[in-house]
């Protein structure tokens, strides 16, 4: 069995495009609003470019390889690496990895996992969802929920 085909667990589990989202603490559980997200993502995966304008995106990397672009520069992060993208600068990724990836992403505050939860749907399993190409209308609902939670898309994703 390869690594993109493993599940995962968590109180929530979503699909956020091709990718299998666990909300593992949600912000609203502590003082300071630290947000928690497993996330699984095939192969090729990438979001477009985009910017936090509110919270700095911690990944924490825990299997695969992924390239990030944060402001203008590569850099490749593999197991146990972690790798900031501080709010008000563009980023992306790139799963590298042909077994997919697995990371944790942190966030203070509440942006980020509202625009996950308004976006995505509930898992079916906790499994990759079935690949699919994005529509043009799940483009412009996802760029306009992302711009009502502090988030920006300022380009296309990485290929």
């Amino acid at each position: 069995m390869t690594m993109i085909n493993s599940t995962i667990a968590g109180k929530e589990l979503f699909w956020f495009n091709n990718t299998l989202v666990a909300i593992r603490l949600s912000s609203a559980e502590g003082e300071d609003g630290i947000c928690v997200v497993e996330h699984r993502m095939p192969h090729g995966d990438s979001p477009p470019l985009h910017v936090h304008r509110h919270e700095d995106e911690v990944f924490h990397v825990l299997e695969g390889q992924l390239r990030f672009l944060i402001d203008g520069h590569d850099q490749i992060a593999g197991p146990g690496e972690i790798i900031i993208a501080p709010k008000g600068l563009p980023h992306t990724y790139r799963v590298e990895s042909q077994d997919g990836a697995r990371t944790l992403t942190i966030t203070r505050g509440s942006d980020f996992e509202t625009m996950l939860r308004q976006t995505s749907r509930p898992a079916q399993q906790p499994q990759l969802p079935p690949l699919s190409e994005p529509t043009p209308q799940m483009i412009e609902a996802l760029v306009r929920i992302c711009a009502e939670n502090g988030i920006d898309i300022v380009g296309p994703p990485l290929s």
